[in-house]
């Protein structure tokens, strides 16, 4: 048996607890490259303990709906922000913080272009693209010692698409 959780839309009030969406809603900040591109600046709180931030990139397999939340994990020394190199939705699981352990999940889908960047210490579910190819540029903390903590639900969570 399981729990079910409804995925909503992905919207920044809904997420701010959690961490920043990353998008080009509304006006750019300003017009660069003799006005061809909007540069939409500074959408994202980087935050680490020590270290540095690193871009690497993730190759992740599809996980069709409805989706099995057995685990969520979380990166104590530093935040952690997931921009996808298509324009193709992901899933994105994220629980409160009660204590020292996660709170119950919630799940959005993002709209194409959204990414997203976890607060330091959110707790959240793993890389869930809906379609592939799956290609994510991810910005963490690249340092000295561990930075992972993970999570096992006793009972799991299923995770069904809100729109259906």
């Amino acid at each position: 048996m399981s729990i079910v959780i409804t995925a909503q839309p992905l919207t920044a009030k809904a997420f701010a607890p959690f961490g920043d969406v990353l998008d080009v809603s509304g006006d750019p900040d300003k017009l660069i490259n003799a006005g061809m591109c909007g540069r939409y600046h500074d959408r994202a709180t980087l935050d680490f303990s020590d270290g540095r931030a690193g871009i690497s990139l993730f190759h992740a397999q599809i996980r069709p709906f409805p989706i099995t939340l057995d685990m969520v994990e979380r990166h104590p020394e530093g935040s952690q922000a997931f921009l996808p190199m298509s324009l193709d939705p992901f899933v994105v699981v994220v629980a409160p913080d009660e204590g020292g352990t996660p709170g119950t999940p919630r799940a959005f889908v993002t709209a194409p272009g959204q990414g997203v960047n976890y607060h330091r210490g959110t707790w959240h579910g793993v890389l869930s693209p809906l379609h592939v190819p799956g290609l994510f540029a991810v910005i963490d903390r690249i340092g000295a010692g561990p930075n992972l903590e993970e999570h096992f639900f006793t009972t799991p969570f299923t995770i069904q698409d809100g729109n259906t």
